[in-house]
């Protein structure tokens, strides 16, 4: 009954009213209006309780929930803190050594780099965190289907079969199975309660197979044909980007010995022929010889290999990440780590 209709209802004007009108009668007209406002208070609190649901008021209530339920939320916090610790360090290193120190030293450098790393580091970690979640979820419920299927196979109905499955273990899909149990127990129709499950599991291979499964039951078919479908389905689909991953493994890691390969050379490069010639450079210019090549500056080519490690090692992450599971929001954490392996070595060893 909608919230109109309860107000007719209560105005005695609503379908199944004696037709008079009840206000008029001695003490109703004050009932009336308390009831209206009790209402009234009602609509204010569903819809006060709808917007803590969504968009801002969601964020407000929930900040910690909303910022890590999909990884891309952590930039909201990320970003600024990153651009916040950059310019933070930036003016208080102009502010201490003056513009020179742009040029002069690395300093700067370091706090963009660890800035890049503020930023992409939380995202890294939350979206490995979340494709280790769907994986354990996807390999399950091939065995779910599968399991479901032979019960009912058996003789059972659904809810029976739900039941009985909800008390063995199936790893990270557990909870959701149990929760799917505890709905059908309390009068919920299969098809919406399977419909809440697989949103619940928010992965595309779950939404799809529920989906099969709904619509199958909802046309009166043979719901355990259409269980083993779906639990074929989903293994084939799961066997798949295994292989897949298993079969990229090698480019990714031609990626990041790549890599290393480049920091070794560099490090060569360094240590060796221009410390050589920066050696001979200076000698010969103390000497008065001409036509050597003048002094070399070693700090700024270190400074620019070291700008080309990093841009390689960040961008080469996005690459693998792309070429070995298809999303470079993947590569994020070999860029990371690349960066700081770059930063490293430049620091501290060459």
């Amino acid at each position: 009954m909608g919230l109109n209709d309860i107000l007719k209802k209560v105005s005695g004007k609503g379908p199944g009213s004696s037709g008079r009108d009840i206000s008029a009668q001695p003490g109703n007209a004050d009932l009336d209006a308390v009831e209206v406002e009790e209402l009234n208070e009602i609509t204010v609190k569903l819809e006060h309780e709808r917007q803590s649901r969504e968009g801002l008021g969601k964020f407000l209530k929930h900040p910690v929930q909303v910022l890590t339920e999909r990884p891309e939320n952590i930039l909201i916090v990320c970003i600024p803190l990153a651009l916040l610790f950059f310019f933070g360090g930036f003016i208080f290193m102009v502010q201490s050594y003056g513009m020179n120190v742009i040029f002069n030293s690395t300093s700067v450098d370091d706090f963009l780099v660890f800035a890049v790393l503020i930023a992409i580091v939380p995202v890294a970690l939350l979206d490995l965190k979340e494709q280790m979640r769907v994986t354990n979820l996807e390999n399950a419920l091939p065995n779910f289907f599968r399991d479901l299927a032979g019960m009912n196979d058996s003789g059972m109905t659904l809810p029976t079969a739900i039941h009985l499955v909800a008390a063995a273990e199936y790893g990270t899909l557990t909870p959701h199975i149990r929760k799917l149990d505890n709905e059908m127990s309390w009068g919920a129709g299969f098809v919406e309660a399977l419909y809440r499950f697989g949103k619940g599991l928010g992965t595309t291979l779950a939404d799809r197979s529920v989906d099969l499964i709904a619509k199958a039951s909802k046309a009166g078919g043979d719901v355990s044909e259409v269980l083993r479908a779906a639990a074929k389905d989903t293994f084939e689909v799961v066997n798949l980007q295994q292989e897949r991953a298993n079969n990229m493994l090698i480019y990714v890691i031609i990626v990041l010995v790549a890599f290393a390969v480049f920091l070794f050379v560099i490090a060569i490069l360094v240590s060796s022929f221009l410390t050589t010639m920066a050696t001979a450079g200076a000698t010969a210019t103390a000497s008065g010889a001409k036509g050597f090549g003048g002094v070399i500056d070693i700090f700024i080519y270190k400074r620019l290999f070291s700008h080309a490690a990093m841009l390689q090692g960040f961008f080469s992450g996005l690459v693998a990440g792309q070429m070995g599971e298809g999303r470079f929001v993947a590569g994020l954490k070999y860029s990371a780590l690349m960066l700081l392996i770059a930063w490293i070595t430049f620091r501290f060893f060459i």
